[in-house]
């Protein structure tokens, strides 16, 4: 009976296989396949706008592909304790599905990136002017997907040309060569190809002053640059660094200053977003332009999209309606209130970093507020109702004046200022360092980024040629204070090495430590009735295991796990893929100090 069946269904298949002989084919001009589509610039322009779409979702900048890095480094710690935990712990299961979204969101990108680059072409030279626009931001994009997958999960699969689509084993692309057993051989291709997508997106790509209006938004000569120079630095290519960051600080890649203001930078509206400082942004609709929904993965779209992001909803104190996730730890605060300005004030930035009160908030930009509610010694806001935390302003609505409230969701409309000119000043100093030691070259482009915060000059004396010193003045002073709670910091603390030598993870404890407590106690209708201790208190990592409060970031730490897993069902869906690091729980020591590469000891200042 079986062998019946089999029989009459082979027959069945056949004859309509042999029915359909004589039937016409016809092809729906209005329905666009990869075979037909692409083979202009004006079409090619669509697919541009398709991927700077994909670098606002989910798991790219929208929400847990920004927030994966802050946490993951020492400034901020998870204070909901459930969402975000083990990646803020460094111990994310290889089950954990919110580690995949990064993965999942880069390789959507990646796809419609390399579409439209193989049909640019290898010849540049024949290309027209908006062709080559075209291909120098794929490039760009490409660069940047590869550039976060490859500080998040240390061994992506490389896939450069769509052409590899048209076959199982392109599609099922590997991640391991015969020869590579750990994984670092991958890292090493895939920052090769991130360095080639930005130093040729380069050639291509305007200046933001010759792209005038058409640059606003998009990637420019400027930006590839800019990325350019990070990529080389996670490998440590300093000299080559120095050279490009050079060249932006000389305008050869566009026009770019610090603004006077530094609060500019992580306000919404066209009078501050795509400003003097910004050499990339994401671009993000402001909040009363939006649509209503959602778009939380890359398969939901919708044409009346939010087209905002989630980063407020996860730094917003609950008591603002935020969903009160991450705090500024409280050596980030600690490290503010260390030094004051030349008239005694404290460093305006706290003001846009950290939403806490202080006296010399008063009269200053829109006073001491949280989401227009008034913030004193009394009534302090704390990010958690229920483990507490010291609220992120940065990046969210707390401090500008425009909101009463957190608008949950993808609805934040602060554009994602990615690389700002402040970083090409520090990076350019921290080259220079680690080429010639302190320079007053390198204390100079340091300084320019005091001054806008109004501390005093650093002086070369301060140094005495000592290249750790001014190192960890770079490293642990200077780029905390300017760029905290931003992403960045836990790709700095991988390109560094602190998670190889036991100072520097000792260090990174210290800076880590938090204390879990509730110290606004309030009636059954939010009153504050009792203050329990000062929200505001300095925490001692030598109390960690003593003091059952108390708690760091990084004791859960295990090597390999400054990288986050490569999920088990993207292992599982492709046999080609192998763990990395943080699957195999192997250190990576040996390839950084076989690099002969510099890690800096710990240096009090």
């Amino acid at each position: 009976m079986k062998l019946y069946k089999i029989s009459f269904a082979l027959l069945l298949g056949l004859g309509m296989m042999t029915s359909c002989e004589d039937k016409l084919e016809l092809t729906n001009p209005n329905q666009q396949t990869s075979g037909t589509f692409g083979f202009n610039a004006d079409e090619l322009e669509e697919n541009v706008i398709a991927a700077y779409n994909h670098i606002r979702m989910e798991g790219t900048y929208a929400r847990v592909g920004y927030t994966l890095d802050v946490c993951r480094g020492d400034e901020v710690w998870n204070s909901s304790q459930v969402w975000y935990m083990p990646f803020d712990d460094l111990n994310a299961p290889v089950t954990d599905e919110i580690g995949q979204w990064s993965w999942r969101d880069w390789y959507y990108t990646i796809n419609v990136t390399n579409f439209t680059i193989t049909r640019c072409g290898d010849d540049n030279t024949a290309l027209s002017e908006k062709m080559k626009r075209i291909k120098g931001q794929m490039l760009f994009l490409r660069g940047l997907a590869y550039y976060n997958l490859a500080g998040y999960y240390q061994n992506p699969i490389l896939i450069t040309s769509y052409d590899a689509y048209s076959s199982l084993d392109g599609l099922y692309g590997s991640n391991v060569q015969e020869d590579d057993t750990d994984g670092n051989d991958q890292y090493d291709r895939v920052w090769d190809q991130v360095e080639k997508d930005f130093s040729e997106a380069m050639t291509l790509l305007p200046t933001r002053d010759a792209g005038g209006e058409w640059a606003k938004g998009r990637a420019t000569s400027g930006a590839a640059a800019g990325y350019y120079a990070r990529a080389l630095m996670m490998r440590h290519k300093y000299s080559e660094a120095l050279n490009v960051l050079k060249a932006i600080i000389n305008g050869q890649y566009g026009t770019y200053r610090l603004m006077a203001n530094y609060g500019d930078n992580f306000r919404e509206g066209a009078a501050y977003e795509n400003n003097d400082e910004s050499l990339f942004e994401v671009q993000y609709l402001d909040y009363g332009s939006q649509g209503v929904d959602d778009e939380w993965t890359p398969v939901n779209t919708s044409p009346n999209a939010t087209q905002g992001h989630a980063i407020e909803s996860n730094y917003g104190p609950g008591d603002c309606g935020g969903w009160a996730d991450l705090s500024a730890s409280p050596w980030l605060y600690d490290l503010f209130k260390a030094e004051r300005t030349t008239t005694g004030k404290l460093d305006p930035r706290l003001y846009w970093t950290i939403g806490t009160y202080e006296a010399d908030w008063d009269g200053f930009e829109f006073g001491n507020v949280c989401y227009n509610q008034p913030i004193s010694t009394d009534r302090p806001y704390q990010t958690n109702n229920n483990n507490g935390g010291l609220p992120i302003a940065k990046n969210t609505n707390m401090r500008t004046g425009l909101y009463d409230k957190v608008v949950t969701g993808l609805h934040c409309g602060i554009n994602l200022r990615m690389m700002r000119y402040s970083d090409v000043l520090l990076r350019a100093a921290e080259c220079e360092n680690e080429i010639s030691g302190p320079t007053q070259q390198a204390i100079d482009w340091i300084n320019q980024v005091r001054n806008r915060a109004g501390l005093a000059n650093l002086n070369l004396s301060d140094f005495g040629g000592d290249a750790d010193k001014l190192f960890e003045q770079i490293a642990n002073v200077e780029r905390p204070k300017e760029f905290g709670c931003e992403f960045g910091r836990g790709f700095d603390l991988l390109r560094w090495g602190f998670f190889y030598s036991a100072d520097r993870l000792q260090q990174i404890k210290e800076h880590g430590t938090f204390r879990r407590h509730n110290y606004i106690i309030k009636d059954n209708d939010g009153n504050i009735i009792a203050i329990d201790g000062d929200i505001k208190e300095t925490v001692n990592y030598s109390q960690v295991g003593v003091d059952p409060e108390l708690k760091s970031s990084y004791d859960t730490w295990k090597p390999g796990h400054e990288f986050f897993p490569i999920h088990l069902g993207t292992l599982n869906d492709n046999p080609n893929v192998v763990g990395n690091s943080a699957n195999t729980n192997s250190s990576n020591d040996s390839y950084f100090w076989g690099k002969g590469w510099t890690l800096h000891p710990v240096v009090n200042l």
